[in-house]
């Protein structure tokens, strides 16, 4: 029975990724990575190979396959010893055993919020590479040079653009990946952690004090006209590029479209409110290695030898352009100031929580986030409710 499960699995990522399958060999490296990865690492791998004569293979799948085909096939003996993931993979990989630990040779390399996204029980499980995190984008002609740096500048330029049929800001709503800034600027966060460092999905921190002074914010912002009402992304879109919005607050997949509209734009991190600035979700990629890895030790020898280097990292970057997570690749990637800004808001970031109990926590959230905006509550009884839903859903499904 045992083996007929065994090639069943294999069977099935045979099927969801069309190529062969491959194994942990010992003295060769696998590695899984998509495609946008693949060249860089090839010529990676060449160097690896002239310096040390050891093989290194290179599997391209989908990037969204790869951490559930590495639970399908690493416990069987089959699968890689890197794979290239995201660091909101990490709750999964390690409570089911998949990653191990990373020894990395000098953190000083790296920004801290991008160690801190493949940190779990105070332990490095990714060398990061590439960063992500939302923020300011603005109109110069009509926020000014240096854009807000405070929600109290915020307001008092939106009662002025009121008076012109415009607003001081426009974001997706309602959306609580873009509403988290809000909650997390005066002391809110989704989930606390417990002795051990780890993620308590029955700390919910959603509704604690902070958090409900900074989603009153966000109602002021909405009774005052100076924040767009329920405003899906094309809208929110559609009004930054037309003019009628000073700011909006979204990410960097944003620049194409702000660009081909010819605004004269910068972008920055989330104003501060009170002293304390917005801190919104980080989402970070990075490195990892299989616990099933036959070839640990080289792993993590071909990891901070050959990938965590200024040249590779922004061999990376050219392939696909993102934020950089290592410092001595930041001065070169900083020179384009649209980088230079989503790095700055991605050092104030909290990484996206990284445990299955988050999925307990978007519809419920969501829910409360548009009671206010169609004004059938106050933020404090809908985020209270919504809190409470969300903890007994995460009690009855066992997360």
């Amino acid at each position: 029975m045992k083996r007929l499960t065994t090639v069943i699995s294999v069977l099935l990522l045979a099927l969801l990724v069309s190529v062969p399958v491959l194994a942990s060999v010992p003295g060769e490296l696998l590695i899984w990575c998509d495609s946008e990865r693949a060249p860089v690492l090839r010529e990676v791998a060449v160097r690896f190979v002239s310096e040390y004569g050891i093989t290194v293979r290179i599997q391209e799948l989908p990037f969204g396959d790869i951490r559930d085909n590495l639970a399908i096939v690493a416990p069987t003996g089959e699968g890689p010893d890197i794979i290239v993931g995201a660091h909101d993979w990490l709750g999964q990989l390690v409570t089911d055993g998949l990653i191990d630990p990373i020894d990395i040779a000098d953190e000083s390399q790296f920004l801290t919020s991008g160690l801190e996204a493949f940190t779990w029980g105070g332990q490095r499980y990714g060398i990061p590479y590439a960063i992500e995190a939302i923020g300011f984008i603005y109109n110069k002609d009509l926020a000014g040079e240096d854009g807000f740096q405070t929600f109290e500048e915020l307001i008092e330029v939106g009662r002025k653009l009121k008076a012109e049929g415009k607003y001081a800001l426009v974001m997706p709503q309602p959306d609580p990946y873009h509403t988290f800034p809000f909650f997390s600027i005066l002391g809110g966060y989704v989930f606390g952690m417990d002795a051990e460092a780890v993620l308590n999905p029955l700390d919910v921190g959603l509704a604690n004090e902070g958090a409900v002074e900074g989603f009153e914010l966000f109602k002021y912002l909405l009774d005052e006209g100076i924040l767009a009402r329920a405003t899906p992304y094309d809208t929110m879109m559609s009004l930054f590029q037309n003019g009628e919005a000073a700011a909006m607050l979204t990410g960097p997949w944003a620049f194409g479209d702000v660009r081909s509209a010819g605004v004269n734009y910068g972008f920055q991190q989330v104003p501060s409110y009170k002293g304390q600035y917005g801190r919104p979700f980080l989402g970070a990629q990075g490195f990892m290695v299989s616990s099933f890895s036959e070839n640990k030790m080289l792993a993590n020898l071909f990891l901070n030898d050959f990938v965590a280097t200024k040249e590779t990292m922004l061999a990376i970057y050219e392939g696909d352009p993102r934020p950089t997570a290592f410092l001595p690749a930041a001065d070169i990637i900083n020179e384009d100031p649209d980088m230079r800004g989503v790095m700055e808001s991605a050092a104030e970031g909290i990484p996206m929580p990284a445990i299955p109990a988050m999925n307990a926590v978007w519809t419920a959230w969501s829910d409360a986030i548009e009671l206010v905006i169609n004004e059938q509550s106050e933020p404090q009884p809908a985020i209270e409710n919504a809190v409470q839903l969300i903890i007994q859903t995460i009690k009855d499904s066992g997360y």
